[in-house]
């Protein structure tokens, strides 16, 4: 049987600085086959992400699509008896029969096929560390007259020379 539909995510998925915010529509291209020991879902979902750069804090906007193929185990089949709880899927687990939880499968998925750093551009610059100032957009040459600490008395000195 195919499944394509789209659904609104039922909560945020993605990592800290990308992701695909709750309610956004996800998009089910699915085939759903029962196999000997239980049903196979295989396909794709795809759906808009949000976020900001890594490095400058830039909002972000995108797509991801992944690839799903999961294998969800009949009560009482060898796949059942032979693997832990975590291993598999199971039909009926959500205490519904005949029906399979995609949900932790694609909140796994897309977790891993987003960029953990994701950048507005490859060579982003960042932000100014001295004053917040993306560098990006900044003047060419940007930077800011430092005197290390340690020697700021000295400076006093040189400047009493000067006159």
């Amino acid at each position: 049987m195919t499944f394509q539909e789209t659904v609104p995510a039922p909560s945020r998925i993605g990592l800290d600085l990308i992701g695909i915010a709750q309610g956004d529509p996800l998009t089910l291209d699915l085939l759903v086959q029962a196999v000997s020991e239980g049903v196979l879902v295989t396909g794709t979902v795809s759906g808009p992400t949000t976020g900001e750069c890594a490095r400058c804090l830039t909002p972000l906007t995108g797509e991801v699509e992944i690839e799903l193929t999961e294998l969800f185990a009949y009560p009482d089949s060898t796949t059942d008896a032979t693997t832990e709880e975590d291993e598999v899927g199971r039909v009926g687990a959500i205490g519904v029969p005949d029906t399979v939880d995609l949900e932790q499968p694609i909140i796994d998925a897309v977790g891993l096929a987003l960029p953990f750093a994701p950048l507005c551009r490859p060579d982003c610059a960042g932000l100014c560390a001295e004053c917040g100032i993306a560098l990006n957009t900044a003047e060419p040459g940007h930077h800011h007259e430092t005197i290390d600490p340690r020697w700021a008395k000295l400076s006093g000195l040189l400047e009493r020379d000067d006159k």
